[in-house]
């Protein structure tokens, strides 16, 4: 259960204290400080009965409760309190068209929003965030914000079924990155699809439906793509496995192509494979990894990017790919496919995306963007925060009717 715990360096069970949406901090004079939906609370801890003790008192408003922003709260050994408010909170789901121009935003602000993807029929945006604590999946319609996930591990990284009809996601509820599905409209019990002692994250659903593309965390092979039917046989196969990291595997809207980030040339860079299905002998044995691979990605290879790219999608027609720069704008590369095979035009900037995760270095994130059927971009997208005040609370005095700010 979410919250802030006390415990012993003994080994002995830790005592829950109180709920909260940050990790606690202690003054020097024996009071625990903590976040609770924006607001700074403070309440007496006696640490040998390891319980708090007295009324909570409210030292501010409107801090920024990022779970993931832990600069938002600090206190030094002499008692100085420091938080911070205002664009902290970060992050706002935007639309855009493909000049940048702002055409709507999508929910309140929240800065623990990650890896937003829009439904098939573009009507719903399915995204992570933390509340008190813990990170679940929302699906936001435009008017109304509801929980999807409820289990107290996290789940993030949402993905659409072709027709709407099913998400699929992650868990940690066993330890690793386990892959899961449920019906979008949230009733029945969610499925297990790939369980392992390794980290797998659901990347891309085949537009046919019959595939679902993942990456595999290895300690031999660092990220690899591997593959699971969802008819027949669901033995899961290595799409790409190589002595190099394989990321964000997308499926082209003919299902015929992956776009995928690799660092093989020593930076990521976007790449495009021909996608040829398991044969049956790719499928009999998973641990021939060398042979399997071979017979999945039997096909050509291209490299899209030419300056660094992360965070790969396509147009909805399969003529273009999107990616991000190493310096945070979103790209375009006009597509064609000819008789030989596949054939990348030159990137162009369309925008400045202010994305989170900006050109792309952090590789964990995912893509932070998605494109929706009509050819907006929906982004998970940086607020201004230069002007976010950061407030000292100096000789603070619990005894005291009020603080000197």
């Amino acid at each position: 259960i979410a919250g802030i715990y006390l415990g012993d360096l003994d080994g002995s069970a830790p005592v829950r204290l109180t709920p909260a949406d940050s990790a606690g901090v202690f003054h020097p004079d024996g009071w625990l400080l903590w976040l609770r939906a924006g607001t700074l609370t403070a309440q007496r801890l006696d640490l040998e009965q390891a319980t708090l003790t007295g009324d909570p008192l409210t030292l501010a408003a409107g801090v920024a409760d990022n779970a993931m922003n832990f600069s938002a709260l600090s206190l030094s050994t002499t008692g100085l309190i420091a938080y911070r408010t205002g664009a902290a909170n970060g992050r706002q789901l935007t639309w855009v068209d493909r000049s940048g121009t702002v055409l709507g935003t999508i929910g309140d602000p929240d800065g623990t929003m990650n890896a937003p993807r829009v439904s098939p029929d573009g009507r719903r945006v399915a995204v992570s965030r933390y509340v008190q604590g813990n990170q679940d999946l929302w699906l936001l319609d435009g008017t109304r914000t509801s929980r999807f996930t409820f289990d107290s591990s996290m789940e993030t990284f949402a993905l659409w079924s072709p027709d709407g009809s099913r998400i699929v996601f992650i868990s940690t509820r066993t330890g690793a990155g386990d892959i899961y599905q449920k019906l979008a409209s949230g009733a029945g019990m969610e499925e297990l699809l790939v369980g392992s002692d390794r980290d797998n994250h659901a990347t891309s659903w085949s537009a046919d439906g019959r595939f679902l593309l993942y990456v595999e965390i290895s300690p031999e092979t660092k990220a690899d793509l591997w593959v699971m039917p969802l008819t027949g046989d669901p033995t899961p196969t290595p799409f790409l496995q190589t002595p190099f990291n394989e990321l964000w595997g997308e499926f082209s809207p003919d299902s015929r192509w992956v776009a995928y980030l690799s660092d093989e040339s020593g930076r990521n860079e976007i790449y495009v494979r021909e996608f040829v299905p398991p044969s049956p002998k790719a499928t009999a044995d998973k641990s021939d990894a060398a042979e399997s691979s071979a017979a999945v990605t039997s096909g050509g290879q291209w490299q899209v990017s030419t300056a660094g790219g992360s965070q790969a999608a396509w147009s909805a027609d399969g003529r273009e790919l999107f990616y991000v720069n190493e310096v945070g704008d979103m790209m375009a590369v006009p597509i064609t496919v000819t008789a030989d095979g596949f054939a990348a035009g030159t990137p162009v900037a369309l925008f400045t995306a202010r994305i989170v995760g900006g050109g792309g270095t952090d590789t964990g994130l995912g893509r932070q963007y998605d494109v929706a059927p009509d050819g907006r971009f929906l982004i998970n997208r940086v607020l201004d925060d230069e002007d976010a005040p950061i407030t000292l609370i100096q000789n603070w005095n619990p005894a005291s009717k009020t603080s000197a700010l």
